[in-house]
């Protein structure tokens, strides 16, 4: 049998698997008795464990088999669950994880997890967990903590090290050792981090950073750093604190990392599912099997269906000339057919866009387990809630939201609910509540991320962005609320502050602002000290296709996306004023800067100057342009069409696209309008 064929849905259904073990583990958390979330466990892992040993990834199969002994044991009442054990369990689900990526990737899907089947053994003849000496202390010898530290950054992390080796900056692991006579090991940790942070800006750290402040380690520590000091003069500053046995530096790059780790992205999404009903492929119990409708879904490959996409776009360009051709002859015949083409053509547009819209849950469905591990790492008692997971996206925006929704759900952990003792003496639950909720509105969906914690003080975030040149004092007193926290968000925010708190927010949210930004979206943040903060984020349910507003500059055609347009106007010149060196216009109250598109795209015109503007009002968050053109031309439905690698960097341009005369016209990004 050649198994090649079949291993692409091997590869999707092992994941579908390993969701379903990681959901229902946290369900039979919280209610450990109920033997149908056990029932279902157990299905998930016996159908993993066949398919894997079919396709012959007999590691993959052999450590299914032995959680699956313990999952029996749980079924036939002769184990109860507790948190340790269900630790194990994850842990073992995780390995499974590892091995699929793996597969994916194409490696064999080999392991080291004897440590995870021991402990599994252990489980099974009820003998006590007894922890490896390698989870307490990093290793001794060179490279053992390298590959711990190194496998524990997430993608993150890892496009932080990557904008710094485009900034020439250095990438370094700093392996430090106390001595054996050090008494009071977290006062030198905090030394040398207090050294570290004046230097660069740390990265992460091995142990973490709550472990190395209650002291739960031995003598070595690593951390990460991004720096552009040298490797002598860092030594020499971090040896200067008292009771360091020993500094060892080494320079690393993101390659060395894409070498030992296997980079969990949304590449993984390499096949969807076109349809929500997926028939079981194995059913353990009769009795518990769910009627199931067969024949009725198909696996379609995401290249499939963006060679459709493509060929798609092209009919509407198409579409659009034949509309224009139309309109020129005013042949009855020929009007009626473009006419029902387009409803047509309409249609499958819809259709089409529809196959490629995938719930959010893909992303949402791995923030239980990441909440869980953090609060259980951070000490605290964090309660999620998951509203309209069901809500669709475009699958290539699928695939670029889910890092900064892990950054943001990490950073909201950490720094913004607070320890329960904490909460306890503000007067608060001592469990915080975190909450991610999505929806539509209009052609545009929504993720919001709120939590119950400290908030956002204004007057920290003021002090830290003068502190770092972000703003001046003068432009400090100006400021709203609003503004003052999308400070946090702005690029050099927080260059050398990973470890102490400024305002519970700041590391590293430019890299999220950037990327959602990106996708033709924004962020915004609603915070109240002591209260709790909603980071916002807005986005389009597709990239490919998009409404716009033509406009012509001279004898040029520029398209204006409509999601960022409040409205058009008519402005005489009489009507506008200086101020601040630039010409503004009241726009119902509030003074709004006018940008010229002539002179931003130093388009010549022979067009005499008109004592009236045509004025086009965007807007970013709170922030509005009005854009003087020459004329309106309408509303259209385009094709967003890249530069290419050669012009990816033109400013205030996102695509292009061609119009219905053959012409090219240049699509606007609107918020590299607004200052």
């Amino acid at each position: 049998m050649e198994l090649n064929e079949y291993l692409e849905v091997f590869i999707e259904e092992s994941k579908e698997h390993i969701q379903s073990l990681n959901d229902h583990l946290l369900l039979l958390e919280k209610n450990p008795s109920n033997m149908d979330t056990v029932s279902e466990i157990f299905r998930s892992a016996h159908t993993l464990k066949g398919m894997s040993a079919t396709m012959g990834y007999q590691d993959l199969a052999n450590l299914t088999h032995k959680m699956e002994n313990v999952l029996d044991e749980v079924r036939n009442k002769n184990l109860v669950i507790d948190p340790n054990i269900l630790d194990v369990v994850l842990d073992a689900v995780d390995q499974l994880e590892a091995m699929v990526i793996d597969i994916a990737n194409g490696g064999d899907g080999t392991r080291d997890v004897q440590s995870i089947v021991n402990k599994l053994n252990s489980i099974e003849k009820r003998e006590v967990i007894v922890q490896d000496d390698s989870t307490k202390k990093v290793e001794s010898n060179n490279g053992g903590s390298t590959a711990t530290i190194i496998n524990g950054l997430d993608e993150f992390e890892i496009t932080l090290l990557q904008e710094s080796e485009e900034k020439n900056h250095s990438n370094l692991q700093i392996d430090i050792k106390l001595r054996e006579d050090c008494l009071l090991k977290a006062a030198r940790v905090y030394m040398v981090f207090d050294v570290l942070e004046k230097i660069g800006e740390v990265i992460k750290s091995y142990p973490q950073v709550t472990d190395l402040e209650e002291e739960n380690f031995e003598l070595d520590f690593s951390v990460l750093v991004v720096t552009t000091e040298q490797s002598d003069q860092i030594k020499q500053k971090v040896m200067k604190v008292s009771e360091i046995d020993n500094v060892t530096i080494i320079p690393f790059t993101v390659d060395d990392i894409l070498q030992q780790q296997p980079i969990n992205s949304e590449v993984e999404q390499t096949v969807i599912e076109v349809a929500s009903t997926v028939e079981e492929s194995n059913k353990v119990s009769q009795s518990n099997s769910k009627a199931v409708i067969s024949n009725k879904t198909i696996r379609v490959n995401i290249d499939r269906l963006d060679a459709l996409m493509n060929l798609f776009e092209e009919l509407v360009i198409d579409r659009g000339r034949l509309e224009q051709i139309s309109a020129n002859l005013k042949n009855a015949e020929l009007v009626e057919t473009v006419e029902r083409m387009t409803r047509i053509s309409g249609d499958l547009q819809s259709i089409i866009l529809n196959m490629r819209m995938v719930p959010i849950d893909q992303v949402f469905n791995r923030f239980p387990r990441m909440v869980r591990q953090l609060a259980r790492d951070l000490g605290k008692q964090i309660h999620l809630e998951v509203d309209g997971a069901d809500t669709e996206l475009d699958r290539t925006v699928i695939d670029e939201i889910g890092d900064p929704l892990v950054h943001l759900i990490r950073n909201a952990i950490d720094h913004g609910i607070e320890l329960p003792s904490d909460r306890v003496e503000k007067g608060k639950p001592a469990e915080g509540l975190l909450k991610l909720n999505a929806y539509h509105s209009g052609n545009h969906v929504f993720i919001e991320i709120s939590d119950n914690g400290a908030g956002i003080d204004r007057e920290k975030v003021i002090r830290k962005a003068i502190s770092n040149q972000v703003i001046t004092h003068e432009q400090a007193k100006s400021l709203t609320d609003s503004q003052v926290y999308q400070l946090v968000l702005e690029s050099g925010f927080s260059t050398a502050e990973t470890i102490s708190d400024v305002s519970g927010r700041g590391v590293g949210l430019d890299v999220v602002k950037n990327t959602i930004e990106s996708l033709g979206g924004n962020i915004s943040i609603e915070s109240e000290l002591g209260k709790g903060s909603v980071f916002a984020i807005q986005l389009p349910l597709t990239l490919s296709i998009i409404s716009v507003l033509l406009v012509e500059v001279g004898k040029e055609k520029y398209a204006i996306p409509l999601s960022s347009i409040i409205e058009t106007a008519i402005v005489s010149k009489s009507e506008t004023f200086n101020a601040h060196n630039k010409t503004v216009i009241d726009f119902r109250g509030k003074v709004v800067p006018l940008v010229s598109l002539k002179e931003v795209f130093n388009v010549s015109s022979s067009l005499e100057e008109d004592e009236l503007h045509s004025i086009v009002i965007i807007r970013k968050g709170e922030k509005m342009s009005g854009l003087i053109v020459d004329r309106f031309i309408g509303q259209q439905e385009v094709v967003l069409k890249s530069l290419g690698d050669y012009l990816s960097n033109v400013f205030a341009i996102s695509g292009a696209t061609i119009l219905g005369d053959g012409q090219v016209a240049l699509i606007i990004d609107p918020n590299s309008l607004i200052k």
